[in-house]
């Protein structure tokens, strides 16, 4: 099945295309729409008592993505002020701010909870306004016999809502905000201009490359707002999943003939978000399991197969009843070539092995940092000391995600250069701390994950064996 009438081929040159273009409005530069946003953009600092309000919401979104510009504070005042420019500005500040919601576990609790509403409190559109979008998109609403008029869910690209089709098919439709490639476009210009100004200013914005991360989130947000692009990524995942034998894992079918690149209509999975599985399933949840299950699926389909989920915060993981898991929203997925998989898992055995020197080359050949330096390996190899030394017994899921702050932070000093998917990567084992936390927070992370790679590399041996040996 092709995705909303284009092949594979020309998807992947769509993807290619935002990369491209994503570099390009990375580039500050002083055109009419960025004036325009970076002029409402100051306003909106004065009018909140904080013209810093973009570096700072720059600065704690980088600290999600792994990287950290300085010390965040937990200020009131700041968190208030930087909570209204989110709420005052557009598309491109709320996916931030969704961004900085999904970070419990990584920033300070202060601002994971400020930044909450963003998950699902986006402006709603107007049910007439959805109607007219589908009837554009699809030619006609007639495939779906029901739509409900309240949306499921309402972010900073799309408008989510239940629907049942003609056959009775129980589906969710995806509906992208009318404007929206415009309005990222002057928003992303317009952070571009404050990272710029704000590496003239402060040496540790300087060192954390914010610019690099503004273009890693352009990227990003231009990717996930064509819906043909999710639909393809929901395949090969599911493809992968197959391949893996995780029968554990549904995700959502997208419907044939009801995907274009502003609307997408798929299975409708039900499930509870993972940080509410505790309460909801109580004793019958087995948290050790499935932390275990989780560790080895992520593990499994970036090293085995090149694709992985890229955003696996609690509103996107699902708990099931049965025991299993259901995947929601894959606008951001990330995809590894032979050699970066290879890198990969490279980095993860030095990691298991506690080999800084190992995975310093490892990322070196990734195309992650520049060169290997003893500097970088003993400052890598510090960390992995105090991870080893389990002064508690265990490591847990703060500790393992303290760690990998660190570890990614140092890269950042020693030119770290932000690659896509290996940011995507390192953000899901952070995301895998927050995971751990609420199903099974004395667990110990390090063994999960050694343990996870034992089994994979058990299971998978030839496989894993004719990557890592291939030149």
């Amino acid at each position: 099945m092709t995705s909303g009438g284009l092949c594979r081929a020309e998807l992947e040159i769509l993807r290619d295309r935002a990369a491209i273009e994503a570099e390009m409005l990375a580039q500050p530069r002083l055109w009419t729409d960025t004036i325009g946003a970076l002029a409402a953009n100051v306003w909106r600092g004065v009018s909140s008592f904080a013209v810093d309000s973009p570096l700072l919401l720059l600065g704690a979104a980088g600290d999600v993505a792994g990287i950290r510009v300085g010390p965040l504070g937990v200020d009131s005042a700041a968190i208030r002020s930087t909570k209204r420019l989110v709420r005052r500005g557009g598309p491109a500040y709320i996916k931030l701010g969704q961004l900085i919601a999904s970070s419990d576990g990584i920033l300070p609790a202060r601002w994971a909870e400020a930044f909450a509403w963003c998950r699902d409190d986006a402006p709603r559109l107007s049910h007439r306004r959805i109607s007219s979008i589908i009837e554009r998109e699809i030619g006609s609403t007639a495939s779906l016999a029901e739509l409900d008029p309240t949306p499921l869910a309402a972010g900073s690209i799309a408008q989510v809502h239940r629907a049942v089709l003609a056959d009775g098919r129980h589906v969710v439709v995806k509906v992208r905000r009318p404007g929206l490639p415009r309005q990222l476009r002057a928003d992303i210009g317009a952070l571009a201009l404050a990272a710029a100004v704000a590496e003239r200013l402060d040496e540790d914005a300087l060192a954390a490359n914010l610019p690099g991360f503004v273009e890693l989130f352009a990227q990003l947000a231009l990717e996930e707002s064509d819906f043909r692009l999710e639909a393809l990524n929901l395949q090969d995942c599911a493809a992968a999943f197959r391949a893996c034998e995780m029968d554990w894992v549904t995700v959502p079918t997208p419907i044939e003939g009801l995907v274009s690149e502003r609307v997408l209509v798929m299975d409708q999975i039900e499930g509870v978000p993972y940080d509410r599985a505790a309460a909801e399933f109580g004793d019958r949840l087995d948290g050790p399991r499935l932390l275990s299950l989780a560790v080895g699926g992520v593990l499994s389909t970036a090293l085995l197969h090149g694709v992985f989920h890229g955003d696996l915060h609690a509103g996107n993981v699902l708990v099931r009843r049965d025991g299993t898991f259901g995947l929601l929203d894959f606008g951001i997925c990330g995809r590894f070539t032979d050699s970066q998989r290879r890198s990969i898992a490279r980095y993860l055995a030095g990691f298991a092995q506690g080999d800084a020197h190992a995975q310093v080359c490892a990322l070196r050949d990734f195309g992650a940092v520049p060169a290997t330096s003893d500097e970088l390996v003993a400052e890598l190899a510090g960390e992995l000391e105090r991870l080893a030394q389990r002064t508690d017994g265990a490591i847990t899921f703060r500790r393992l995600g303290e760690n990998a702050s660190n570890q990614l932070s140092i890269l950042a000093r020693h030119g770290f250069r932000m690659p896509k998917e290996l940011v995507l990567f390192f953000k899901n084992l952070l995301y895998l701390s927050s995971f751990a936390a609420a199903v099974a927070p004395q667990a110990d992370l390090l063994t999960v994950i050694e343990s996870a790679l034992s089994a994979v590399g058990a299971r998978h041996a030839d496989q894993l064996g004719q990557l890592l040996g291939a030149s």
